[in-house]
């Protein structure tokens, strides 16, 4: 199995209105289907040095919150992660190589995604970081081995095709991640929404996500 890290270069769009990034970029963003009615909203794009979007991701649900005092199973919330579907190339910079994007890529965002949501109800807040910093290591170890036993397979539609997914479970939430038809890889993380129930399309108005 070829396995990428996903180098892609990171930035948030925090120019003007937050929809301007989405609107930006040279690919369609996918969230979950018409079957879920429930509110929208945006979270932030990711842009190589150069302004090029990369990947971003849109939520559905109630936003969730990292405070230590919230009970982690009153949240409900999934939230569906596009990544640009690119080859090996140079950084905008010249100096270095970007590995190609990949379904790891999406598994990668969505895991580290997942794990910015989360705070341990037991953990001193001093110690967070040093648990984030380890979590997401273990996140990039496992999109990096979609084939390994933490993984399962689950088949949800995509446009209405029935596109296969790697899934998993953890006592924080569920990470997925597939490609969608049109070459793009999707990544989605999610707490308190079962994942088995999903679809996912593309956004036609991402406008519709302001809120």
């Amino acid at each position: 199995m070829e396995t990428t890290s996903p180098t892609v270069e990171r930035g948030v769009s925090d120019v003007g209105r937050k929809v301007d990034g989405y609107l930006l970029a040279a690919f369609p963003w996918y969230g979950l289907d018409e079957a879920f009615t429930g509110p929208r909203w945006l979270m932030q794009v990711g842009t190589a040095a150069d302004g090029t979007v990369e990947h971003g991701a849109v939520g559905h649900g109630e936003e969730p919150t990292i405070k230590v005092e919230s009970a982690r199973s009153t949240d409900r919330f999934a939230v569906v992660v596009t990544v640009a579907s690119r080859p090996g190339r140079r950084s905008a910079d010249g100096t270095g190589v970007l590995e190609a994007t990949s379904v790891s890529t999406a598994a990668w965002l969505a895991g580290a995604g997942l794990l910015s949501q989360t705070w341990p109800s037991q953990m001193d807040r001093s110690l967070r970081q040093d648990w984030l910093d380890q979590q997401t290591m273990l996140a990039w170890e496992l999109a990096d081995d979609l084939d390994g036993d933490s993984w399962s397979e689950l088949t949800l539609p995509v446009d209405g095709v029935p596109m296969p997914f790697r899934y998993r479970e953890s006592e924080y939430g569920w990470v997925l991640a597939g490609s969608g038809p049109d070459g793009v890889h999707i990544g989605a993380y999610g707490r308190g929404m079962s994942a088995y129930g999903l679809g996912f399309s593309v956004v036609t108005d991402i406008t519709a996500y302001e809120g």
